[in-house]
């Protein structure tokens, strides 16, 4: 006998398996990222890698786990509700550990964007998740809604911030652009 929390969720089974796919995809690529930046000239550290790339891949690595959460077939919406609010107070805790890491590093002076990008938006989409996955326990179909806007929101927070490390990257000059050319 199918419930009604698994009849609901396996509507939703094309987009998370199209916003799970994406994540996977992109935590993959963040290896590339994280490559050409071993490969660059730009000042780094370990503390400024965990302040500025770590979370791309935790967002990526949140968006596949409620991927795959609402795609298991449950047979009550309190369920996944549980672990999705797990996910989220989680994402809450990490991003605190992060703004503390941004304001620790030395590497790099992070401006305005790199506040609203590594900091509020994040710590909003997972205050959003929350609220989606109390929703969800209660059985409210506007809760899945939420919980896919922040999906999709997180995973464009992890693009914008791959794509912004990359750029960065790309403008520094490299070493033998530094070096004086022989007169």
């Amino acid at each position: 006998m199918e419930t009604q929390a698994h009849s609901i969720l396996s509507l939703w089974e094309s987009f998370y398996v199209i916003i799970g796919s994406s994540g996977g995809g992109l935590t993959g690529l963040m290896f590339v990222v994280i490559t050409i930046a071993a490969d660059s000239s730009a000042a780094r550290t370990p503390e400024t890698l965990n302040a500025f790339g770590t979370p791309n891949v935790i967002h990526f690595v949140a968006v596949l786990f409620i991927a795959a959460v609402l795609s298991a077939p449950w047979q009550r919406f309190e369920d996944p509700a549980h672990v999705v609010g797990a996910t989220a107070l989680a994402g809450i805790v990490y991003v605190l550990i992060v703004v503390r890491r941004m304001l620790r590093q030395t590497g790099y002076k992070p401006v305005l964007e790199d506040w609203t990008w590594h900091a509020f938006l994040p710590m909003a989409a997972y205050a959003a998740l929350f609220v989606g996955a109390a929703g969800l326990s209660h059985a409210q179909i506007w809760a899945l809604f939420l919980i896919a806007a922040v999906s999709l929101l997180l995973l464009g927070i992890g693009i914008h911030n791959a794509w912004d490390t990359v750029t960065y990257l790309a403008m520094q000059p490299r070493e033998t652009d530094n070096k004086e050319k022989p007169k």
